[in-house]
């Protein structure tokens, strides 16, 4: 515990009264005692009846952080009016008056109750005043003083961070910055060296350095090499008292990362690689990867890989794969074992990112030497030429060799080659070839002017190994020969006017030839030699592959000739010529002055009129008339058909025909014989119809007892068979026995004609809801039920 200072204050007045206060402070070990006495003058000079004064003091000073038990005493007030009779009391107002601070309001001691903390409140303003106990009036005015608290070293310094993370370049030169920390005490800075402090590093030497008063960390060391340490850990501390000892002190932890620089070349771990491809490896394909290590990261350890020298430069080649900085070596060309099977190569790895600072390190580049050996493999069959270009004249002969290919076995056991034409090229199989010397032959003949060109496949396979194979087209061109004739371009049919002139031009004639002619057709036109002499037209020859039809005479008359056919014959100047008969279809027309055609038909003239008015209508009515009557025919036969065999009462059209044969019922056994319909084995061969008299007495036929356990729908066929070719069978509605089920039916019958011969009661009262429609079944019905019941 401090001890304090001891301070009177004594106050007095000029007046013939004397008044004064005096603050006492107990003298405490430690601190010297001290004295301190303010005097204020009154300032009124007219009234000396009273004695008037003010009374002030300075302010107290408190150490905060009190650990005693008793209350901290601050200071004492006292004033010259209190004789000490107890007439007097003080009172204490203000910050923390009553709480922090007490006063015994007899003596004017006034106490701390509570550990001040100057962090918290360095300042405290109270008011004093002294009162009469008895009357409660003051007796001093209320004066103001103050109480400050005075720091002690309690706070250490504080880091403005728990932890620092910086980074550096390595290899950076001493003194080069890190970082700066920063450290605050939060005691009284202007008093004493409580606040000041003072930096220092605890761990991190010798590579690292602090200033003592900034907190800058430096680096210490020359030349880190982050591929020896990438990570440190400094700890700096902050200290108070300006250093001293006693201070307080804070520590914090700086994580410093060394940063990379481009400083180390790219080396091969080995000097030679070897690598082995078989020669069938396709061209891009990689065959081998080597890697130059590089202690540097990112980008300051990429690599180019290049081959520099060796007897494989233009064979392989090499690529960087930028994930795993590996050189890929691939095929650029295709291999041959039996032409080279080993290649050396000189592969070199290259930064490509370079940092001039660090040159005097050396080339950053390094070199290594690549072996391939080249594997032999069973290779396909090689042709001579990548494709085969044939021409063929189209009047070559079947079975003609029109060309060869040629396929050899790349391997050094030269395997025998066989030849074949790949049929899903030649559909039409127009070609073959000589499986033993690829010799290709015609097998049908061809023709330019169908197909010009025919592309077909060849395939050469090993014939010990049949699945090496190859393949390879053969586009065949088909040339032309003049074997094709001209002919008119068009079916030509045109028309002389009766009143023609003598030598008048009536068509121009041309022609074309299928066939190609390099200097271009020439063709010639003529009358056939039967014409010639004795037809009424001329045929001229423009000699530019043209010919004109000139009227020989003047006139022409329809009536005596109305179709003229010109025969005219049209040659070819190739070789051998080839020459062809077409026909010119002239027509005589009646045409007026200027020559246009009016009518060219002959008979319009011969009958200018056609039928009456009159006749057309006596045709219009006889058809009509016979449609009719053939209408009327139709409907009487289907009337007759659909008459019935006996005339219904009632005609009730829906669902039910009426034969008007209801029977006998059970008695009858003459009629139809419902026990038939349960068992085919009880037909009877000698009942016959009895409703209808047949024409011819026939035998009816005994059909076949069923077998038992007869398939029902074999049964069901047979019968449907034997009714169809019964003789005997009416040609109206009948009755057909299809119920079987099958003997030894476990369920018996289940047909509900069955019913008749049951002695079960059966009620028909519903029928009398279905309507009048089965008002006559519903009156039957019920009528043999009452019948029944009575």
């Amino acid at each position: 515990m401090r001890t304090y200072h001891c301070f009177w204050l004594l106050f007095w007045a000029g007046q013939p009264h004397q008044s004064f206060l005096t603050l006492l402070s107990k003298r405490t070990s430690g601190f010297p005692e001290k004295e301190k006495v303010l005097v204020l003058s009154g300032n009124s000079k007219k009234d000396f009846s009273r004695s008037k004064r003010s009374w002030m003091w300075n302010q107290f000073f408190l150490l905060e952080e009190y650990t005693g038990t008793d209350y901290q005493y601050v200071g004492k007030l006292h004033s010259d009016q209190d004789k000490g009779d107890g007439s007097l009391k003080y009172i204490l107002s203000g910050d923390g008056a009553g709480d922090l601070f007490i006063i015994n309001e007899n003596t004017g001691d006034i106490q701390a109750t509570k550990r001040l903390d100057r962090e918290e409140k360095p300042v405290y303003i109270l008011r004093a005043q002294a009162v009469n106990r008895r009357t409660g009036r003051p007796v001093e005015p209320e004066s103001e003083f103050i109480i400050k608290i005075h720091d002690i070293n309690d706070n250490e310094p504080m880091f403005t961070k728990d932890v620092y993370n910086a980074s550096i370049p390595e290899m950076s030169d001493v003194g080069t910055f890190v970082v700066q920390v920063t450290a605050t005490d939060a005691d009284d800075p202007t008093y004493g060296n409580s606040a000041k402090v003072v930096y220092s590093i605890l761990q991190g030497q010798p590579y690292f350095s602090v200033e003592s008063e900034t907190g800058i960390i430096k680096t210490a060391l020359l030349n880190m090499d982050r591929e020896n340490r990438e990570q440190y850990q400094v700890v700096i501390q902050a200290k108070d008292m300006g250093g001293q000892m006693g201070g307080l002190s804070g520590t914090t932890t700086v994580n410093i990362t060394l940063t990379d620089v481009n400083d180390n070349p790219p080396r091969f771990p080995q000097s030679t690689y070897q690598f082995r491809a078989p020669e069938s490896t396709p061209p891009d394909s990689p065959i081998g990867r080597i890697k130059a290590n590089d202690a540097d990261v990112d980008e300051n350890a990429e690599i180019e890989y290049s081959i520099t020298e060796g007897d494989g430069y233009d064979m392989f080649g090499i690529i960087t794969d930028k994930d795993t900085q590996e050189g890929i070596i691939t095929v650029k060309k295709a291999l041959d074992f039996e032409n080279k099977n080993l290649y050396i190569l000189k592969v070199e790895a290259t930064n490509t990112h370079v940092d001039p600072r660090f040159l005097y390190l050396g080339p950053f580049k390094d070199s290594a030497t690549v072996r391939i050996q080249v594997e032999d493999v069973d290779e396909p069959p090689v042709f001579s030429r990548p494709a085969y270009i044939i021409e063929v004249k189209e009047d070559v002969p079947m079975n003609s060799i029109i060309g060869t290919v040629t396929a050899q076995d790349p391997d050094a056991a030269k395997n025998p080659v066989k030849y074949s034409v790949d049929r899903h090229t030649d559909m039409d199989r127009v070609f073959n070839i000589n499986s033993g010397n690829g010799s290709i032959f015609t097998s049908k003949p061809l023709d330019r002017e169908t197909l010009l060109w025919h592309n077909i496949t060849v395939i050469a396979a090993e014939i010990n190994n049949p699945k090496q194979s190859s393949r390879v087209p053969v586009f065949i061109k088909v040339l032309d020969v003049n074997d094709n004739a001209p002919e008119f371009p068009m079916f030509y049919e045109t028309f002389v006017c009766e009143n023609a002139k003598a030598e008048q031009l009536i068509q121009t004639l041309s022609a074309v030839d299928k066939d190609d002619s390099f200097s271009g057709h020439q063709f010639s036109f003529s009358l056939a030699p039967e014409a010639a002499s004795s037809s009424n037209f001329t045929l001229q020859d423009n000699r530019d592959n043209t010919a004109g039809i000139f009227t020989r005479k003047t006139r022409y008359n329809r009536h005596e000739m109305s179709t003229y056919l010109l025969p005219v014959v049209i040659s070819d100047n190739d070789y051998p010529i080839q020459s062809s008969t077409e026909t010119v279809t002239i027509r005589v027309c009646a045409c007026d002055h200027r020559g246009k055609m009016l009518s060219c038909n002959a008979e319009a003239l011969i009958h200018p009129t056609g039928l009456s008015t009159g006749a057309l209508v006596a045709i219009l009515l006889c058809i009509i008339i016979l449609l009719v009557t053939v209408v009327l025919f139709a409907a009487l036969r289907r009337q007759r058909k659909k008459e019935p065999l006996i005339i219904s009462k009632e005609d009730i059209r829906d669902n039910i025909v009426s034969y008007n044969d209801e029977g006998g019922g059970e008695e009858d056994t003459q009629a139809f014989d419902i026990g038939t319909l349960r068992n085919p084995e009880a037909i009877d061969d000698n009942k016959l119809r009895r409703d209808i008299v047949p024409e011819t007495l026939f035998v009816p036929r005994r059909p076949a007892a069923a077998r038992d356990n007869t398939d029902v729908r074999d049964f069901i066929n047979q019968r449907l068979k034997e009714n169809d070719t019964d003789p005997t069978a009416p040609p109206y509605d009948s009755l057909a026995t299809y119920a079987y089920e099958g003997n030894g039916s476990v369920a018996e019958s289940l047909s509900s004609l069955e019913s008749v011969t049951t002695d079960g009661d059966q009620d028909y009262d519903y029928l009398s809801d279905w309507g009048p429609r089965f008002k006559k079944l519903a009156d039957m019905y019920g009528t043999m039920d009452s019948d029944k019941d009575s």
